[in-house]
């Protein structure tokens, strides 16, 4: 973790949202599928692609950490860490937030009011949960939301 923190801003604080659940069949653990089944459809998860048009506080990689944490939690998702990259004062920031259910990134253009942000969430996780968070903090003009439920089975 310290060699990552050389390139930027890493979280050591994972959550402790939710435990790692075994079903149990005649006494035995077995463990639990986190695939979902949604409207008649299994798949591992919800992939959410967003970008934020019009949005402010783009250059601040502690605020934008804290709200993809709060984002994550409000979700449901379990945190493992976190890393983020400001390219210069008053520039972009990149970053991750991992997630035993999979991340969350951003990328940010301060100069054009621009965020693209992805979520991916597997199980029972929400990540629309998340995106009350991010119009609060970024208060954004427009948000624009893409879905793609990843894994289908058939």
């Amino acid at each position: 973790m310290n060699a990552l923190a050389r390139l930027g801003m890493v979280s050591d604080f994972p959550s402790e949202n939710q435990t790692f659940a075994h079903d149990t069949v005649d006494q035995v653990a077995v463990p639990k599928d986190y695939f979902v089944e949604r409207d008649g459809v299994k798949f591992a998860g919800t992939h959410l692609l967003i970008d934020l048009w019009g949005a402010s506080n783009l250059d601040d990689p502690a605020l934008i950490d804290v709200t993809l944490r709060n984002g994550a939690l409000a979700a449901g998702a379990t945190i493992l860490h976190s890393h983020f990259h400001h390219f210069t004062p008053n520039g972009g920031v990149s970053g991750v937030v991992v997630l035993a259910e999979s991340h969350i990134s951003i990328h940010t253009w301060p100069e054009r009011g621009f965020a693209a942000v992805d979520i991916f969430m597997c199980g029972e996780c929400d990540p629309y949960k998340a995106i009350d968070f991010l119009r609060a903090t970024f208060s954004p003009s427009d948000v624009q939301v893409g879905e793609q439920r990843r894994g289908l089975t058939t």
